[in-house]
């Protein structure tokens, strides 16, 4: 193993200091292997990934581990600070708005109501609790254990099988406030034709605040034969691109036409896709956007019944991915998260 590139959105206190060398180091790893952590927001975990699979192909390393952590139970969101959501003049040039007014603002630019995003939450609520209950997930699970080797956890706990229209018609919706104290103002003023933001998000139909850490195993073909390990998928594409800052969850469209068009693929070439469902409405604007029928798109649920565990999360999908197209035996998959500032990420991943 030559290095452990993990992904963290807030990267400081016990998340901090380069932890893909202190995960490293407390596995007993050899002091050979080096590590470091990188920050893109909810991308961070795909950049890890797609960082390891680049130095690979370039022939600069053989064996990285790549994926990220996020333990928002212990660190919260903006723990990290930065100009972009705490200095003035920084969020006025920008024109930014919380995302979950950016959330909102997507959902009324795109006409869906709140029953289309609850109806979306549920899906895939019932999804997740369909795969939890079938084992989908057991193959790429590790338990976390005490200091005793006793399993305290083995399994997501934040799925919610009970999950009814009812219940999440019942919820308030969580970014108005925000709204009123001046950001949608801000997003008004920066698209005109809408008049008012509908307020549509909830706790229901928004990704789950969660602690959650991934890992993948990326190296060349060469270094896998002396291994004797065999290979699950092959990376062939990545791209990042970034859109308009004030919208901000509007990028996994953009990044998988620009992933599509260096791979020289089409929509209908792509068997899978998995979407972080950061909001509900940014996975319908991605349905639209791209003309995605919503059978291939999350088919075991995604962040809203699963949570969001941001460093993480590009890892999960990864992983979640390639379960599934050897789960159907299917050949391409691709994975795409929003990030905030506009940004958007995506990895195409084929089975070999």
């Amino acid at each position: 193993m030559e290095d452990v590139i993990l992904g963290c959105g807030s990267p400081v206190g016990e998340q901090g200091a380069a932890i893909g060398k202190t995960a490293a180091l407390l596995a007993g790893w050899d002091d050979s292997v080096a590590g470091c952590q990188i920050d893109r927001f909810c991308g961070s975990g795909l950049e890890a990934v797609n960082m390891a699979a680049a130095r690979v192909m370039s022939g600069m390393e053989d064996l990285i581990v790549a994926g990220g952590v996020e333990s928002m139970s212990r660190v919260p969101m903006g723990a990290g600070g930065g100009a972009l959501f705490f200095d003035p003049e920084v969020m006025a040039k920008a024109n930014f708005v919380s995302q979950g007014v950016s959330a909102d603002l997507i959902a009324t630019l795109g006409g869906y109501s709140r029953e289309d995003v609850d109806g979306f939450a549920l899906r895939s609520q019932q999804k997740a609790s369909a795969a939890q209950r079938q084992g989908r997930f057991d193959g790429s699970l590790i338990a976390v254990r005490d200091a005793s080797g006793q399993i305290v956890l083995d399994r997501d706990e934040f799925v919610k099988p009970k999950t009814t229209m009812e219940t999440l018609a019942g919820l308030k919706p969580s970014f108005a406030k925000l709204g009123e104290m001046g950001m949608d103002a801000v997003a008004i003023a920066k698209y005109p034709q809408t008049l008012s933001i509908r307020h549509v998000h909830t706790a229901g139909n928004s990704s789950g605040v969660v602690d959650g850490a991934s890992a993948v195993l990326i190296g060349s073909e060469a270094a896998g034969r002396d291994l004797g390990l065999v290979p699950r998928a092959r990376i062939s594409a990545m791209a990042i691109v970034s859109t308009e800052p004030t919208i901000m969850l509007t990028g996994p469209g953009p990044a998988v036409r620009k992933l599509l068009a260096k791979s020289g693929l089409s929509i209908d070439d792509i068997d899978l896709f998995e979407v972080n469902e950061a909001f509900a409405s940014v996975v319908l604007r991605f349905l639209d956007d791209l003309h995605v029928p919503e059978e291939k798109v999350n088919v075991n649920g995604g962040a809203i019944a699963l949570g969001h565990p941001i460093g993480a999360t590009g890892g999960m999908l990864i992983g979640t991915i390639i379960d599934e197209l050897e789960r159907q035996n299917l050949q391409r998959g691709v994975c795409t998260l929003c990030i905030g500032g506009g940004m958007g990420i995506a990895t195409l991943v084929e089975r070999v």
